[in-house]
């Protein structure tokens, strides 16, 4: 798993996977997509199709390699539900924030559970899967291979998430960019940055002062009055350690 998921999201899509399924099969899925069995695969909205090269088997009647069809459709989030979530992380700053720069947060699952929604596949209710193949398990191992993938993309894109969820990157952005404060963050996303301007050198270049007129040594020592003769003593205080008695009371300790 690790060769295909290195970031949560795409752990998490496997581990959904690997809760209701067939431990053996998952592996042999993890081969298929590890030495190349996928042949072609596209992601359209919340559809996955993919078409996966068979395994020569004589023993079957199978002696030349078969491309199956397989076809996986993840369940999407209704646009009632979708209005609802995108109200919720319009109104929380670390969330708007990070996917208006395209972050996805790592709490965000977190964000969704609180609407008793998912964004990540929960169960096996989320998955629609079907391939060509003779095998009547589901998932088949080709059906495997072709998550495991999924999985590698979602750790290059994981805003492709979203869209197997039911909306676009461009869609969601534009919605939280409505928000009071999707509309603040997007304003200064959007400011125009001050371009540098060039310099002829890179140290600041001296500047010509006026010349100070010359200073005797007795007029810059001596001061222009004369220090008084004598110093009053200062007067004793009515109250004694007056500084101390100021900061209170001993601490109880």
């Amino acid at each position: 798993m690790a060769q295909f998921s290195k970031t949560w999201w795409g752990k998490r899509f496997i581990e959904a996977l690997e809760e209701f399924s067939d431990a053996a099969r998952l592996s042999r899925g993890r081969s298929y997509a590890r030495n190349g069995k996928i042949k072609e695969y596209q992601i359209t909205n919340n559809q996955i199709t993919a078409f996966v090269r068979g395994s020569v088997n004589p023993y079957f009647g199978v002696y030349k390699e078969p491309l199956y069809n397989t076809n996986i459709e993840i369940k999407a989030i209704s646009a009632a539900d979708w209005s609802k979530a995108i109200a919720f992380l319009g109104s929380k700053a670390s969330l708007v924030s990070k996917l208006l720069m395209n972050e996805v947060p790592d709490n965000i699952e977190e964000a969704f559970s609180q609407l008793n929604l998912h964004l990540l596949p929960h169960n096996r209710q989320d998955f629609k899967t079907n391939c060509s193949c003779p095998d009547w398990e589901n998932p088949c191992k080709h059906i495997a291979g072709v998550y495991y993938l999924v999985a590698s993309e979602l750790d290059r894109d994981p805003f492709l998430l979203f869209e197997l969820r039911g909306i676009s990157r461009l869609k969601l952005q534009e919605e939280l960019a409505k928000s009071p404060l999707g509309k603040v963050l997007s304003k200064a996303i959007d400011t125009q940055e001050i371009s540098p301007e060039p310099v002829g050198a890179y140290y600041t270049k001296p500047k010509k002062v006026q010349r100070l007129e010359p200073i005797s040594p007795q007029d810059f020592w001596l001061p222009q009055k004369r220090l008084p003769q004598t110093v009053e003593a200062a007067s004793p205080t009515s109250i004694p350690a007056i500084a101390i008695k100021k900061a209170g009371d001993f601490p109880p300790f």
